[in-house]
């Protein structure tokens, strides 16, 4: 595997991305390629809401087009277990605009 800068010490590990238009997908890294298209086991998308806690909609494993990758970011998964996403709320992300 080679492109994407940086993504070959996340591999395996529990990584956060947030796409172009606005959403956060959770998973482990397990590929990427040239064009940084990633692959995700085990993910899960958050949304956010204003009104009600942050709801985890189960994706599995999961393909993610490069040219959709806002973000890649690694997650603390320790810190991550501690949060009660169910109490979190927040404004969703808006679109990224190029």
């Amino acid at each position: 595997m080679s492109g994407g800068p940086g993504l070959e010490t996340l591999v395996d590990q529990t990584i956060s991305v947030i796409t172009n238009d606005g959403r956060n997908i959770v998973g482990v890294l397990k590929g990427f390629d040239q064009a940084t298209n990633i692959i995700l086991d085990e993910s899960h998308e958050r949304v956010f809401s204003t009104k009600e806690g942050v709801q985890q909609l189960v994706l599995g494993l999961y393909i993610i087009r490069g040219d959709n990758i806002s973000i890649v970011g690694e997650l603390d998964e320790e810190i991550d277990s501690t949060l009660d996403w169910s109490k979190m709320r927040a404004h969703p992300l808006k679109p990224v605009i190029h």
